[in-house]
């Protein structure tokens, strides 16, 4: 048996995609330093670049130079589209590597309670929203139910990239209120992605309500496999590649496991990013020597492979459609939701939780950024057929507006919250290597 040889890309084909990696990849870092210069989150200025670049700006302005650089040729597209695929493994999988376990299990109470409001209360107000806007935000692929179920989890996600930058660039990681804030963003992540396989299959297979189940226990059983036979397997995979002084065997390592990790989720009919993310979750578990080792896989994640595919995200998005009365006012209706939504739940599991308001609401302006998780959402639903261009765009700008908003309303809370004395000494104890390192010592 001999493999089929695809048709040699021509020297032009070759140009364009890297023509296009080039200038995506450009735009994305220039607009990326300016919206942390504005304090903005880099997810900002990075989609904002696919919009720059897209139909609504550069498309309208230049149609003739855009066609050339970005041309609606199937074939063209797809060698982008792949490079995308790849940095969204890559960035689900980081995203999962970076969860703190032991933090979840220590506020766990906490953690659960305002974990639950703040993922139920946006996916129930998703979910009764899909329900009544226009039937012209539907995809091709999507009926009424999926079409809700989908924007249910949309409105529901955070996102642990962006609201760890937030919270580390407003130096808020040593606060208790930061912790506990990327502790429930993790759960409520998992529970999106679990919540996105269900529907993704259901979208697949066209099974209906009663299928359910059967997927959820296919899930479940993934999940239950990966932690008795994945967890030890991956442990033991870093630390062969460990043993090597470089760095890149335990990169190398850590990205076959999460591309293998998808690729068993996509086979069991579930979302590839799904597996990506679980596999994170069990290098998280790795020892820290070991983990340490991915530091340059994190680098060209987060710095080189998200721009790229936050700025192609982008180029999907189409400002036109927003000129459609109804769609703007479905779109201004969902973003209110989506905002609302966080922050009730969030401030209802805190004040269950016994924390005071400010306390609360601290924690649903942080977990209301949305960011990348958001996009990679949207990009499913639009490959599944499940969301229009014009639903796309909605869920797109509510990732970025919200991301938009986490920051100031969270230095608004929390400049009310009194520091601690625990507080104060885990700070130091953070500061300290860098004072020794300044120190050479």
């Amino acid at each position: 048996m001999t493999l089929a040889i695809a048709p040699a890309l021509s020297q032009h084909q070759v140009l364009i995609f890297l023509l296009q990696l080039g200038t995506l990849l450009l735009v994305a870092l220039c607009l990326g330093r300016l919206a942390r210069r504005l304090g903005l989150p880099a997810v900002v200025g990075e989609l904002t670049t696919g919009i720059l670049l897209g139909p609504s700006v550069f498309g309208s302005a230049s149609p003739g130079i855009a066609g050339w650089l970005l041309p609606a040729d199937a074939d063209q597209a797809h060698l982008l589209d792949a490079v995308s695929q790849l940095a969204v493994l890559l960035l689900v999988g980081i995203a999962g590597a970076h969860l703190d376990l032991k933090l979840i299990r220590r506020r766990q109470g906490v953690v659960t309670r305002v974990g639950a409001g703040g993922l139920l209360v946006p996916l129930a107000l998703g979910i009764g929203a899909g329900w009544l806007l226009p039937g012209q935000l539907l995809g091709a692929k999507a009926d009424r139910l999926t079409f809700a179920l989908f924007l249910g989890v949309a409105l529901c996600v955070s996102a642990i990239p962006v609201i760890a930058k937030t919270l580390s660039d407003m130096r808020l990681l040593h606060r208790d209120l930061g912790q506990l804030t990327l502790a429930v963003a993790a759960i409520d992540d998992v529970a999106g992605w679990f919540l996105l396989s269900l529907v993704s299959t259901m979208v697949l297979t066209g099974i209906g309500p009663g299928g359910i189940a059967l997927s959820a226990a296919l899930l479940i059983g993934f999940v239950v496999l990966a932690a008795v036979a994945g967890r030890p397997a991956v442990h033991l995979a870093l630390r062969i590649a460990g043993r090597s002084e470089d760095p890149g065997p335990a990169a190398a390592t850590a990205v076959v496991l999460i591309v293998l990790g998808a690729a068993a989720g996509q086979a069991l009919g579930l979302e590839a990013v799904f597996g990506a993310f679980v596999v994170g979750i069990l290098i998280s578990g790795a020892r820290p020597a070991d983990r340490a080792r991915l530091a340059p896989l994190r680098t060209i994640s987060i710095s080189v492979l998200a721009p790229i595919f936050l700025a192609s995200a982008g180029l999907r998005i189409d400002l036109g459609a927003l000129r459609d009365p109804g769609v703007l006012l479905a779109g201004m209706v969902m973003l209110l939701l989506a905002t609302l939504g966080k922050f009730a739940g969030a401030y209802l599991g805190a004040r269950l939780s016994r924390l005071n308001r400010w306390e609360g609401l601290a924690l649903g302006a942080g977990l209301n950024a949305r960011g990348v998780i958001e996009v990679v959402v949207a990009t499913v639903g639009l490959r599944l057929g499940v969301l229009s261009t014009a639903s796309y765009t909605i869920v797109v700008l509510i990732a970025v507006l919200t991301s938009v908003m986490a920051p100031p309303m969270l230095r608004w809370a929390m400049t009310r919250i009194e520091q601690s004395a625990d507080e104060r000494l885990r700070l130091a104890a953070w500061e300290a290597p860098a004072l020794d390192v300044a120190d050479g010592r």
